[in-house]
């Protein structure tokens, strides 16, 4: 089992902290969404003892799926595998800040605490559009940590959305 220093970020191997080891693993799974021709978004979700409990990148075209989002992904997996909907202890890593639906599966799943890389100013449900997951009118709030490995995070959406318009303009 890590220490709690380290799980909550503190330095590591290679003077890399935990969180941001999470979120190249969320990286990961947003590169092989792109490879997929899905949107790179990437969610892991690590359970209160420091193990992953689920990876996931978006598969709403894969699976055509509305709600196939990265996060809803890892959560159901979590839930799952942790044999309970309440992952109460649970820290989730994302890429990209969550939008509105997955922002309220977060608060309903009982997220102990969100770690997220680039805002969303269009969509962000967390800070830059809504504040879902910390209004104090919900049954459940959480610690939110954001900006963790942004400029990754906020390149690889870029690069996806340039090469979708490259293409496009070529059509």
């Amino acid at each position: 089992m890590q220490a709690q220093e380290d799980f909550e970020g503190g330095e590591g191997v290679g003077g890399e902290g935990l969180d941001e080891r999470r979120m190249r693993e969320a990286i990961r799974a947003a590169r092989e969404a792109a490879g997929r021709g899905e949107v790179p978004v990437g969610a892991v979700v690590v359970g209160d003892g420091g193990d992953v409990l689920a990876v996931a990148g978006n598969r709403t075209r894969s699976d055509c799926d509305p709600t196939a989002h990265a996060e809803i992904v890892a959560l159901r997996e979590a839930a799952r595998r942790s044999g309970n909907y309440r992952l109460t202890g649970a820290v989730v890593y994302s890429t990209i800040e969550p939008c509105a639906m997955c922002a309220g599966a977060l608060v309903q799943a009982r997220v102990r605490r969100l770690v997220y890389g680039a805002p969303d100013a269009r969509a962000g449900a967390v800070r830059s559009v809504f504040r879902i997951c910390d209004e104090s009118s919900l049954n459940h709030r959480m610690e939110l940590t954001a900006g963790v490995l942004e400029a990754e995070c906020r390149a690889l959406m870029q690069e996806f959305f340039r090469e979708r318009r490259r293409r496009r303009d070529e059509e």
